[in-house]
């Protein structure tokens, strides 16, 4: 399994509906977890990128009706400096 990240940003807040049809996307095979930052206006979606991808993701987002305006760049940490040598 590769566990992967991706975010959209949406138009406008999702209703009761739309986050009914969201929450029924976590039964589609690969689908990990969803979370929503409202005050960002971003939805997080964590799947298997050996069951799907990010087009199908976005699909899925949108067949469950989320107006999604782009898909944000997700930032990865960077690495840990290496520790100076004992003297």
């Amino acid at each position: 399994m590769t566990t992967v990240e991706i975010v959209f940003r949406y138009a406008a807040a999702p209703t009761e509906a739309v986050a009914f049809a969201l929450a029924n996307t976590r039964e589609v095979y690969g689908i990990r977890r969803l979370c929503f930052d409202r005050e960002a206006g971003t939805l997080r979606v964590e799947y298997d990128a050996t069951r799907l991808n990010a087009a199908a993701v976005m699909q899925l987002v949108r067949q469950a009706g989320l107006q999604v305006i782009e898909e944000v760049q997700v930032a990865l940490p960077s690495p840990a400096p290496e520790p100076a040598p004992a003297a």
